[in-house]
């Protein structure tokens, strides 16, 4: 942990920019959001993008603030504004990539490159392998299709030195210009080429497999600087306070561009985009305030998921679906099976570069190890699959350790998938090679003895090795993404709650002392880390998963409500060969939750919003449909059951559930919120949240932010919420004000305690002090609560001291009473006590 050298923020509101919602919109929400009694605005990419981007991760030029947005200008007034209102500016930074758009030229250093090739003063800041095939070109895959079947497209104006095919453009090489086509095509320092051939083929890194946006190499100190200069600029002059930094994993050393950050930024505030699994630590020497939050998420969400219940759902779920073990049937099945599929085609050519990097240093070796390229490939796929982690941190040595175990776990794997015991010594030197040793010596030092080539060979087996690492680093992030986010989430639909970015659907639930545990790791090791409910990138917004998160708790329920459907709750498929395909039971156990996890009103509006995130699920999942293989009869199957369906006359059962079930919606929604705002961290709300906020995946979820100011003036003067939105608005400004009067109650000198209910009910009961001043109190699986008798004579003893003061009521509640939780939480199923 790194304490920032000015006050790090007491709560941050996440803005989604976009010409829809520039500079000057944030600017007119600032009174608004400063009454609501955050300390900082959060902004998405502030820096030039592509035109028209309604996220800005895009970026084309790293000097200018962007155009559309409102430029410099607005930024600074927007700042000012922000100041005037007692406000800070947090703004999200991409390090990792720049974007390849239609028109080259508006990326003006990838557009030297272009034009120049590898002696362009611009080709140290990409990461392009020059010596990957393509005769030493950059391979472009932008064609609709294979090149000779496009060559009709493309056009030379005369004087402008640009090559155009539909809306691309791209630059000549010097004195190519009066070739004819064929030969001026070859002649260019850049292949164009099918869209296809990306996957095998490509000889740059990219963020994740999306080929368009080319990997920058912020390593290199020049190339730091530059792409750095107009952000640091602007924290010197006061503008920005604070840093998000997006992707971290895709760096070459993490640890080292945060090191180097720090000291350009003076030190203020800085979290990084870092997911963690399972019981992984963010490495302690990271000069930084720690995560954006997606490990609270998973321990605030899996207190919401009943363990016995979701054992139950599970049964109904495989009963309806009747998956294969590796298409949704298990979860670590599932898992693996997507693992190799994304290793073998999507990141064919990651892959490959690593092989034959690996080939060339095993072959300088002392002792050559003789490997087969199809036994390197097979090695570091076998390898990758298993890592547990998004990736591991060879040069960092407070992970060296944890790394080194963790590989050689999986390495024990790997072996195991060669036939040949003597061809699985292959993992032996990948293994190796990934923690950033020399082949044959444990320790990593180096040659025996001087190689037959002399120093410049000893040179070049350095570089290689120190690239081996980190690539397969940054291949294993894009991996555990692409395979566990966008895949294996979405074929195992069991819990759609779990299925979030930094959950485990295989272990959904997690108790009380899971939590207790997290929270006080925190407030030791990262007091100030952030804290995220719902993001620009979760696929279901907080709200959304509240509310499909009671389902764990009435298993029974849910099955009879698809039951009384019968056949009507499957979805067909379309025509097949014989002219009715199969019915996709998966697809339609997921159409009905994201429904009920919506709210969706039967007809249009729903339906709108729901079938783009069903759809996009079945492409992500790829076993009916794809993004680059669509299926149209099973989409518009898929499409008119949701209309027909779960959003249409037979929906009628999800409303009734929906009725049944809002008292338990209630507590989730509200519990959910009140530990975001109180337990350990900066909590950051996204756009729209402090209200009842029902978001499905992107691009549902980065709609242009809508504010309700004139509900929070009905609160504060007086008026009773109407609903369970006024209330969770009520709930979040009052957590949110107290947190800016009191910031040393929350802050990285203050304190967690766990506070612990008596009874029988006990387990129901979630609390913990804070700096011996705030009392949260919240209930969790609130309907297997009433189902079992309620809380009976379950009490809860505050801490000394006090009068302790319920914020939102005024009750007061004298200090050490033991008091009954039935009393406690008459009024609602959370409280906020302060002794002030």
């Amino acid at each position: 942990m790194t304490q920032p050298s000015s006050p790090s923020p007491t709560a941050t509101y996440r803005l989604q920019l976009q010409p829809d919602f520039p500079f000057a919109a944030a600017e007119r929400a600032v009174p608004h959001l400063a009454e609501l009694g955050v300390s900082h605005l959060h902004l998405s990419p502030v820096l030039e993008s592509v035109p028209g981007s309604t996220h800005g991760y895009d970026v084309v030029d790293h000097t200018t603030v962007r155009a559309e947005l409102g430029g410099e200008r607005g930024l600074r007034q927007l700042a000012a504004t922000a100041r005037a209102h007692g406000l800070g500016l947090v703004v999200d930074l991409v390090p990792n990539h720049m974007a390849v758009p239609q028109s080259a030229g508006l990326n003006g250093p990838l557009w030297d490159v272009l034009r120049h090739g590898p002696a362009s003063p611009y080709a140290r800041w990409f990461d392009v392998d020059w010596d990957g095939g393509h005769d030493g070109r950059l391979l472009l895959p932008v064609l609709g299709g294979p090149l000779g079947d496009e060559l009709p497209h493309f056009a030379v104006a005369a004087g402008d030195g640009v090559l155009r095919y539909h809306d691309h453009a791209f630059p000549l090489r010097p004195g190519t210009e009066e070739l004819p086509l064929p030969r001026l095509l070859a002649s260019q320092w850049y292949r164009l080429a099918w869209w296809r051939l990306a996957r095998s083929e490509l000889n740059y890194r990219r963020f994740f497999t999306i080929s368009e946006l080319i990997g920058v190499r912020v390593e290199d100190p020049e190339v730091f600087d530059a792409t750095h200069r107009t952000v640091l600029r602007l924290v010197r002059d006061g503008v920005i306070d604070g840093l998000r930094i997006d992707h971290p994993d895709g760096l070459v050393d993490p640890g080292g561009y945060l090191a180097r950050l720090h000291e350009g930024t003076g030190g203020r505030w800085t979290v990084v985009e870092k997911i963690l699994t399972g019981d992984e630590r963010l490495p302690a020497s990271w000069a930084c305030a720690g995560t954006t939050g997606y490990d609270a998420l998973r321990h605030i969400d899996g207190l919401f998921v009943c363990p016995q219940g979701s054992g139950r759902l599970f049964s109904h779920y495989r009963d309806f679906v009747t998956p294969l073990a590796d298409e949704g049937g298990d979860w670590e099945e599932t898992v693996r099976r997507a693992a190799y599929e994304v290793v073998t085609h999507d990141l064919a050519a990651e892959v490959e570069r690593l092989v034959r990097t690996a080939a060339r240093i095993s072959g300088r070796a002392p002792r050559p190890g003789d490997h087969a390229p199809w036994a390197l490939r097979q090695a570091l796929r076998e390898l990758l699959v298993r890592l547990p982690v998004y990736r591991p941190y060879a040069a960092d040595a407070t992970r060296a350790a944890t790394d080194a175990a963790m590989l050689g776990r999986a390495a024990t794997g790997a072996r195991g998938a060669f036939r040949v015991p003597e061809e699985a010594r292959a993992v032996d030197l990948i293994h190796d090679l990934a923690l950033g040793r020399c082949p044959d010596e444990p320790d990593g030092d180096g040659w025996h003895g001087t190689p037959p080539d002399g120093t410049d060979r000893a040179a070049a087996d350095r570089a290689d090795r120190a690239d081996f690492a980190a690539r397969f680093a940054q291949t294993a992030s894009a991996l555990h993404a692409k395979s566990v986010e966008d895949t294996a989430f979405y074929r195992y639909p069991m819990l759609l709650s779990a299925c979030e970015v930094g959950g485990d659907p295989g272990e959904p639930a997690l108790g009380p002392e899971t939590f207790h545990a997290y929270c006080t790791r925190v407030q030791r090791d990262w007091p100030t880390t952030g804290t995220v409910l719902s993001t620009h990138d979760t696929k279901r917004s907080a709200d959304v998963r509240a509310r499909i998160a009671v389902l764990s708790e009435c298993p029974d329920r849910w099955r009879d409500v698809l039951g009384s459907m019968a056949e009507a709750a499957v979805c067909g498929v379309g025509s097949g060969v014989d002219g009715a395909g199969p019915a996709d039971p998966m697809v339609s156990w997921l159409a009905w939750q994201t429904a009920f996890g919506l709210g969706a009103p039967a007809g249009g509006a729903g339906a709108e919003r729901v079938a783009p995130a069903v759809l996009k699920a079945a492409r992500e999942a790829g076993l009916r449909t794809s993004w680059t293989e669509p299926r149209a009869d099973y989409e518009e199957a898929v499409t008119e059951f949701v209309h027909s369906g779960p959003c249409g006359p037979l929906g009628a059962p999800l409303a009734a559930l929906d009725a049944e079930l809002a008292p338990f919606v209630r507590a989730n929604v509200l519990g959910a919120a009140l530990l975001h705002l109180t337990m350990p961290g900066v909590p950051d709300l996204y756009q729209g949240s402090e209200r009842l906020h029902t978001a499905l995946v992107d691009p549902d979820n980065r709609a242009p932010a809508r504010f309700r100011p004139e509900l929070l003036a009905e609160l504060d003067g007086g008026a009773a919420p109407l609903d369970l939105s006024a209330e969770k608005l009520r709930l979040t400004a009052t957590a949110l004000r107290l947190r800016r009067r009191r910031p040393e109650w929350f802050g990285a000198a203050a304190s967690y305690e766990p506070v612990r209910a008596e009874g029988p009910a006990a387990d129901h009961c979630v609390a913990f002090c804070r700096s011996g001043r705030v009392v949260t109190v919240l209930t969790r699986l609130s309907l297997r609560l009433v189902e079992t008798g309620g809380w009976w004579d379950t009490g809860l003893r505050l801490p000394p001291g006090g009068p302790w003061r319920e914020l939102l009521t005024g009750r007061e509640v004298p200090g050490g009473a033991l008091v009954g939780l039935s009393e406690l939480l008459a009024d609602a199923p959370v409280a906020l006590f302060a002794a002030e």
